[in-house]
């Protein structure tokens, strides 16, 4: 700014200026320097002038090399209460999750958003320029601040992973404190990070002395939390076994003479969410032998998960076709058929029962989604027809259980399930064994009719005189007849 006056001699002239600090300055510890510099404008005479030579004109006396100028400075007033205005910032803080989620961890894909509650107070002079800078994770996105009162504190996005909050500009009180809460958006974690990060940190234009508290390392464990469940089915539920049922309704493998019967089972995991799930292994058990040190009853043809999203252990039967080879009599099966009655349960969770296990290892799921194991299974019907049982049950059982890097939701849905199929006899005996318990049922009854025979003759039977104790008791009728037409008489 520049302004013209006039000059008389050994007379002084004050003029004063009035400077404004602009609203963003924020160095309050430099000095403000202020200058003035001058120069004599053009000398202007008054009244008439009748002289041939010109007037003179005055000049200004200045030392060579010195600037014509008056420089001067001044500063911002502080209030200190040390020589050298050290602040002492203090910053506490938590880390909270929306909603009414309490747990130790973050569940991914189940929590909105989190929430930074920060105080910080200031216990020395005041605290000039005061700054909290936020350090995070680029999949995490800056919603807003909150301050329960005004107290002048404003928020910046300097970059996607920086955050900067002004506290109290130009300065913050000593003695103060400030409460305040930003809020971050959490719905895009990836989970490639096993923890969530803040650093928060607080800084001033003033010295400090004590460092130590004025930053926070906020952080909490990311989980990938589900609710996993499994579900199946098989079918058939039940078939028909026995020398009676015809071959055609079974399986036969190439040089094999056994006949198969086969089942499918078809399991689904399936995660309920919230989160994505990583992995999971599904457990799959099935009795597989009618004894302990029996032959196996299955052979799995087939196993596999849908989409190729997952693989199964092989499991492999070296003997698929066993057919027992007792020798029995005639007696023996005729004693087999009346006695093969009630109910035989297999089952793995029953101690002393070798089962077949299939495990599976799973691919990632989003939430609600599913992924089948489809398996096909085929039975041995030989085996089954050397047991006493007329009804066989086989309950299978499957279990899910997630990975390491998942926890399950506390009291969610099942995570195993149980498949029942039956194998019931046809009740009905091979042909030749029908007539020989015809058979034997004559010749049992001819020996039990010959028997009575030899009783009764033993016994007398055969030998009683029978027409002798006809006479004698006509006699005595007779007899008690005429007695009674006397009494009469008389």
């Amino acid at each position: 700014m520049s302004q013209q006056f006039s000059l008389e001699i050994n007379r002084e002239e004050c003029q004063r200026y009035t400077a404004y600090v602009k609203k963003d300055v924020k160095d309050v510890f430099t000095t403000i320097a202020f200058e003035a510099a001058y120069s004599l404008g053009k000398h202007v005479l008054t009244g008439h002038q009748d002289r041939d030579l010109p007037a003179l004109t005055p000049v200004l006396r200045w030392r060579k090399g010195n600037k014509i100028a008056v420089r001067n400075e001044t500063w911002f007033e502080k209030n200190c209460l040390s020589d050298d205005c050290a602040a002492d910032l203090r910053l506490h803080g938590k880390l909270l999750l929306s909603g009414l989620h309490t747990r130790p961890h973050l569940a991914l894909g189940g929590v909105r958003n989190v929430s930074l509650n920060l105080t910080i107070s200031n216990t020395g002079d005041d605290a000039y320029d005061t700054n909290i800078y936020f350090n995070f994770s680029r999949e995490v996105f800056y919603i807003n601040f909150w301050q329960k009162e005004e107290k002048g504190i404003s928020c910046e996005l300097v970059d996607l992973d920086f955050l900067k909050c002004s506290v109290g500009f130009p300065f913050m009180r000593a003695q103060t404190k400030y409460h305040f809460a930003v809020i971050f958006d959490t719905s895009q974690l990836s989970g490639e990070n096993d923890t969530l990060q803040f650093l928060v940190q607080a800084k001033s234009a003033n010295p400090e002395h004590k460092l130590s508290d004025n930053s926070l390392d906020l952080s909490i464990p990311l989980v990938h939390e589900t609710d996993t469940t499994i579900t199946g089915v098989v079918t058939p539920t039940s078939f028909v076994y026995g020398n009676s049922i015809d071959a055609s309704r079974f399986v036969q493998l190439e040089d094999m003479e056994c006949n198969f019967q086969p089942l499918n089972l078809t399991f689904q995991a399936i995660n309920k969410g919230p989160s994505r799930l990583p992995g999971s292994t599904v457990d799959i058990r099935i009795p597989n032998r009618l004894a302990g040190s029996g032959a196996d009853i299955f052979s799995l043809p087939l196993f596999q998960v849908a989409d190729g999203r997952g693989n199964c252990t092989p499991h492999r039967n070296p003997t698929p076709c066993t057919i027992p080879q007792e020798k029995e009599s005639i007696f023996h099966s005729i004693f087999a058929f009346f006695t093969k009655s009630g109910r035989k349960v297999l089952d793995c969770d029953r101690p002393g029962r070798a089962c077949m296990t299939i495990s599976c290892s799973l691919g990632p799921q989003l939430k609600e989604e599913a992924l089948s194991i489809d398996i096909k299974l085929l039975l041995n019907t030989e085996i089954l027809k050397r047991d006493s049982s007329s009804v066989i049950q086989f309950v299978t059982r499957g279990s899910v259980q997630v990975n390491d890097r998942a926890v399950e939701v506390p009291k969610g849905l099942p995570e195993d399930i149980s498949l029942v199929f039956e194998a019931l006899h046809s009740q009905e005996p091979r042909g030749y064994v029908v007539g020989w318990i015809i058979a034997i049922s004559l010749l049992v009854g001819i020996l039990i009719f010959l028997l009575l025979a030899v009783l009764l003759w033993k016994m007398g039977f055969f030998r009683r005189r029978y027409r002798e104790i006809i006479e004698a008791e006509k006699n005595r009728k007779d007899s008690d007849e005429s007695w009674d037409w006397m009494e009469k008489n008389h």
